[in-house]
């Protein structure tokens, strides 16, 4: 018996530690899969579209460059018309934060 609560003790701890979370517009607690805008220029044309992501897991290690630059860079866009933004999150296990840019 004391085994027992020994082990479930240590899964509510080890559930309630930590969770892979990212900015969302929304949350789910099983899943989350959404899509928000982020910014707009007064620049014309998108014709290129660049990502740049970043994970997380467990809440314990982060890891990626999801920044603007790095989703315009890869794309090869110099002149950025709008960036949106899309998350996704399974369970608090793995969450994924990805940053879209749209441009010239």
């Amino acid at each position: 018996m004391k085994f027992k609560t020994l082990f479930l003790s240590l899964f509510i701890v080890t559930l309630l530690s930590s969770c892979a979370a990212v900015k969302s517009p929304v949350t789910g607690f099983v899943y989350t899969d959404a899509k928000a805008p982020f910014a707009v220029t007064s620049n014309s044309g998108s014709s290129k579209v660049g990502t740049a992501t970043a994970t997380s897991i467990l809440g314990w290690i982060g890891m990626g460059d999801a920044s603007i630059q790095a989703a315009a860079k890869s794309a090869g866009i110099t002149k950025i018309h709008h960036v949106d933004e899309q998350v996704k999150n399974y369970l608090g296990f793995y969450a994924k934060y990805t940053v879209v840019v749209y441009g010239e």
